[in-house]
């Protein structure tokens, strides 16, 4: 039984990471139908610039800021000098953010180095809780408590505010909502820069149990990917349950079934592409 809960509770601190990072790429997705192949770069980005402020100042909090903010800019950079040319050419699209991926690996590289990094925990979640048998990180604890936080945070932004509302006018509609006035343009902005300081942030706080590694922006596209692929693209919700679905299928994949651990991930996906090519939540 031990055994067992444990593995949950790996799990779901690992779904809700995949959360952060599979929630921005979706409402990315909602909003501006853009598939963003450089969206682990910003994991990656913001992992390395939170690494250099740690090292420089020892403050976690200071950290994650710096990283969240970078990631942010180099969003809105991205969108309003190059993505922003391309509305509504896919394809386009497509090849630019490809080209960003491989460009920001190969800065990251230069700067950081190739060596697997990863950040130090904050003293206040070095710990770990004990409950009979079982001893729980508690560094995991706040993992799976932010994802928790920023799931109901991004709900009720987008649900039950009225910039969300603008939001969801411009993925039904975005010329009616240019005649009722709304800045579709800025609203797209705004919204990629959500999404990259979403996996920034996803980078500060997975850099401390996954690392940061030339590598790592693929692997977290690559999850984040089979999650929104599962949930249905442009859902929030979908991002929930699929981050939960891969978390644990992951988790369990690798404890008892090692060397079957991606089949673990990829057979439910086809399969329910087979069934439901739209996903969970998909429309």
């Amino acid at each position: 039984m031990t055994f067992w809960i444990i593995q949950v509770f790996n799990g779901l601190s690992f779904a809700m990471l995949l959360f952060l990072l599979s929630a921005g790429l979706s409402i990315i997705f909602g909003v501006m139908k853009v598939i963003n192949l450089a969206h682990g770069s910003f994991y990656l980005l913001g992992g390395y610039v939170a690494l250099s402020v740690v090292s420089a100042t020892g403050s976690f909090l200071l950290a994650a800021v710096t990283a969240v903010l970078a990631g942010a800019c180099a969003a809105v950079v991205m969108q309003i000098f190059f993505l922003r040319r391309f509305y509504e050419n896919e394809l386009a699209q497509v090849l630019l953010t490809f080209g960003f991926l491989f460009i920001i690996a190969d800065l990251c590289l230069v700067i950081w180095g190739g060596n697997p990094q990863a950040l130090p925990k904050p003293a206040l979640f070095a710990g770990s809780y004990r409950v009979g048998e079982i001893v729980i990180p508690s560094y995991r604890l706040f993992v799976t408590g932010v994802g928790l936080f920023f799931a109901l945070f991004l709900w009720l932004l987008f649900e039950k505010t009225q910039w969300g509302a603008m939001t969801r006018a411009a993925v039904d509609d975005a010329e009616m909502s240019r005649g009722l006035g709304i800045n579709v343009p800025g609203l797209c902005t705004v919204v990629f820069a959500i999404g990259a300081a979403l996996a920034s942030f996803g980078g500060v706080i997975g850099g401390s149990f996954i690392g940061v590694y030339p590598g790592a922006d693929f692997e977290i596209l690559l999850y984040s990917f089979v999650v929104i692929i599962i949930g249905g693209l442009g859902s929030l919700p979908g991002a929930f349950v699929g981050s939960l679905i891969v978390g644990l299928l992951d988790n369990f994949g690798k404890a008892l079934f090692p060397e079957l651990s991606m089949f673990t991930i990829f057979a439910p996906m086809a399969i329910l592409l087979a069934v439901k090519p739209t996903g969970l939540f998909g429309k």
